[in-house]
């Protein structure tokens, strides 16, 4: 799997910066890895598979950028991480994570599982597949231009369904746990998991290595040391 997710935050120079400042200072809790990384663990360990390990490089690309009060300030927290994991089964995930990136994708994150029979990239809403039959046989040729539309081979996948708002979904989930003891997945544990792999992630930037992922108490997480 891999998977992209990022677009152009302007710098506030001419055009306003389109995310707080506070996200690019250190001091207030900014930078990108904190920001997402836990949004990346509940979307790997319940789409593809339990993450085990995660070796991560930070990046602070633009180092100076202008507040909304039209301050110049130090912006030194990381605007963009680029992640490998482990995962159960021998899955190898791949994740760009940039507020400093142009997108030429679908969609602000896009998602690319590919396996042996075929192979899925989905956004927030759309999703396209090509299967095994389907799939083109490229040849490596570095001296002829490439003719072939790679997009073309791809099928969407259609359907009448639309998406509401998931924040206001989240909302609905949990006023129904809590009015009518429906099932709660999304406990304090699982946020945990996620503030638990961004740090591992800022430490193995530090460390410039692989990090296993433990277990945390309650049996949630990892394998362990």
């Amino acid at each position: 799997m891999r998977g992209d997710f990022g677009y152009w935050v302007f710098e506030g120079q001419g055009r306003a910066a389109q995310r707080p400042s506070w996200n690019y200072r250190a001091a207030d809790g900014g930078g990108i890895i904190l920001d997402m990384f836990c949004h990346w663990r509940y979307v790997l360990d319940n789409l593809f598979g339990e993450v085990r390990a995660v070796c991560c490089l930070g990046a602070n690309h633009i180092p100076e950028r202008v507040d909304e009060q039209g301050r110049d300030y130090l912006a030194d927290a990381d605007d963009a991480a680029y992640a490998m994991f482990e995962l159960d089964g021998g899955i190898v995930a791949t994740m760009n994570s940039s507020w400093c990136v142009r997108v030429r994708r679908d969609d602000l994150v896009e998602f690319q599982v590919d396996g042996t029979q075929g192979s899925a990239v989905a956004g927030l809403t759309r999703c396209f597949t090509q299967d095994r039959a389907g799939t083109p046989r490229p040849v490596w040729n570095p001296v002829e231009p490439q003719t072939a539309d790679f997009f073309a081979d791809w099928q969407e996948v259609t359907g009448s369904e639309r998406y509401d708002n998931g924040f206001k979904v989240q909302w609905e989930f949990f006023l129904r746990h809590v009015a009518d003891g429906d099932a709660w997945s999304w406990t304090l544990a699982e946020a945990a998991k996620g503030v638990q792999l961004a740090e591992l992630a800022i430490e193995s930037w530090k460390r410039r290595r692989w990090l296993d992922v433990p277990a945390l108490p309650d049996g949630s997480g990892g394998p362990g040391p």
